[in-house]
């Protein structure tokens, strides 16, 4: 087996383990491109687990060492995309693929930035600061992706689309695991939604708080939608199969916003996830949809925008 196999394959075991909506997704692509969407997954799915003390997403652990861990993988990530073999397959898997799409070190970079500002214990004072948390840890992924899927990285309006789908993917992720979240220390929702609702410092997990906290899950859940909407835009002017599995990711982890919101109160009393019978009615679904390719117009007037390098 050949080095670059062996790392297609230890990616695609990670995309296993670590998310079936997308490796279900990712079946949709033609070959060339869903090995390279592996190997950028691998890479991904490491640097978040090494950050959070997880294997695959799975139970957070406590990490008394994060900048440490963030030192470790701002130089794995440099050395991979120079061209060196580090030894770890996860950033090996992204030297294979930047050298094939033309990933640069500045879009990694970006990326890192989620996992810098949760290792500095940071949290968003305002709206403005959510959706640059949210760009760093999934809209800056958002448009790695874009680019693997041949979308040219000079084509801004393309990948702000693409940066929109990793928005309306976190958002989702921030509705949805807001409790959890909570029991390891952490809270996304902005300081100013809380002092608007009238919560306290650590307070919006109470049981008194519960109404107010399912409004701020229907906010976020209704701005997920808004970057889903702006994101199927951007998925028009992909290739056929990559336009096909880019829409059934959006539905499929949309639905987590979707589900959350209509759970009101109760969006917590146990982990929301979308079933494999929902999933393949998504690929069905986005399989008409990339078909037609004819997304309803939606301007990015009033959306937030990712920084330009």
């Amino acid at each position: 087996m050949s080095e670059r196999a062996a790392l297609v394959a230890y990616a695609r075991d990670s995309i296993k383990r670590g998310s079936k909506s997308f490796a279900l997704a990712s079946r949709l692509f033609d070959r060339t491109t869903r090995e390279r969407v592996w190997l950028l997954y691998a890479w991904c799915r490491k640097c978040d687990d090494l950050a959070d003390g997880q294997d695959h997403g799975g139970a957070m652990a406590l990490v008394d060492d994060p900048a440490v861990r963030l030192v470790a993988m701002r130089d794995l990530t440099a050395r991979a995309i120079q061209g060196e073999v580090t030894g770890d397959p996860a950033f090996d898997a992204l030297g294979v693929v930047a050298r094939e799409c033309g990933l640069t070190q500045g879009m990694a970079d970006a990326v890192i930035e989620g996992f810098a500002l949760d290792a500095n214990g940071w949290h968003p004072r305002s709206e403005g600061d959510l959706y640059r948390y949210c760009y760093h840890v999934a809209g800056a992924v958002g448009v790695m992706m874009a680019v693997v899927m041949g979308v040219a990285p000079d084509d801004d309006e393309t990948l702000d689309r693409a940066c929109d789908l990793g928005i309306a993917f976190q958002l989702a992720n921030i509705a949805r695991d807001i409790a959890e979240d909570g029991s390891a220390g952490r809270c996304y929702l902005p300081d100013d939604w809380l002092a608007l609702l009238d919560i306290g410092p650590g307070e919006h997990l109470r049981p008194h708080n519960r109404k107010k906290l399912a409004l701020m899950a229907r906010w976020l859940a209704d701005e997920a939608g808004q970057y889903e909407a702006s994101a199927r835009v951007g998925a028009s002017r992909l290739p056929f199969r990559a336009r096909w599995a880019v829409l059934a990711a959006a539905g499929i982890y949309g639905d987590i916003a979707r589900k959350v919101r209509a759970g009101g109160e109760h969006a917590w009393d146990a982990r929301v996830f979308t079933s494999r019978g929902e999933k393949l009615r998504w690929v069905k679904s986005a399989f008409m949809d990339a078909r037609r390719n004819q997304p309803v117009p939606v301007n990015r007037e009033g959306l937030w925008t990712r920084p330009r390098a």
